[in-house]
């Protein structure tokens, strides 16, 4: 498709055209204050690369955008892994959070048998999610920060991160279906309605974050593993 957003336009014109784009600003450090001025303006107080910040919400407000080879390959590392990093403490400092909040009301008036059932399923799930993160930040980051620094691991390379990379948000469609489908009448429907809203979201914001791991992260490291820059 063609490119819609660009540096540009005005951020505040991007916020109109897709609001969701808020949360991707404030991962990358992008000051709601600088909304007026042009997306490279704002980018420039940021310390942000226009043009990885425009390829990273084409991506996360277009699911029919591919982004070219030449548009992978300019994209400046330090500011996909910013992107990524400010993810991650999205999902396990607010997201998850406020998702399991909402969790433990709408299961209040089940019996308790059901509650440790349905809440242990949340619970596993966020402890998978946790590890999922942790292997990236402890691991595929430092890796990715130490090749930017001309250190190589003969030991790792980001293939290893992309044969074990598994699909994250994979168990939320059993999630959708546990309160779509088998939760006791005794629920709220308002909080059904609330939790299940609050799954979709937190479902397609991990499918854009796997797809700039798996077709940004990956392809930029590669070229930096082959080339050096």
């Amino acid at each position: 498709m063609k490119e819609i957003f660009t540096p540009n336009m005005r951020l505040s014109d991007m916020l109109d055209m897709n609001y969701s784009l808020v949360q991707v600003i404030s991962r990358v450090g992008v000051d709601l204050k600088h909304s007026g001025l042009k997306v490279a303006d704002a980018c420039a107080f940021a310390g942000i690369d226009p043009a990885t910040f425009i390829l990273i919400s084409n991506v996360y407000s277009f699911p029919e955008y591919i982004p070219s080879p030449e548009e992978v390959a300019s994209a400046d590392i330090h500011d996909i892994i910013r992107y990524l990093h400010g993810s991650h403490d999205y999902y396990t400092g607010m997201a998850l959070k406020n998702l399991e909040s909402s969790f433990d009301r709408l299961v209040e008036p089940c019996d308790e048998n059901q509650k440790k059932v349905i809440l242990k399923f949340f619970v596993d799930y966020k402890k998978e999610l946790e590890k999922h993160f942790s292997r990236e930040e402890e691991e595929v980051f430092p890796y990715v920060e130490s090749l930017l620094s001309g250190v190589r691991n003969p030991g790792y390379s980001i293939t290893d991160f992309e044969e074990h990379h598994e699909n994250v948000d994979e168990k939320m469609e059993d999630m959708k279906n546990i309160v779509m489908k088998y939760l006791p009448d005794v629920c709220d429907e308002n909080m059904k309605m609330w939790v299940l809203l609050s799954i979709y979201r937190l479902r397609d914001d991990l499918r854009r974050h796997t797809y700039v791991e798996d077709n940004i992260l990956v392809p930029t490291v590669k070229n930096l593993e082959r080339d050096g820059r």
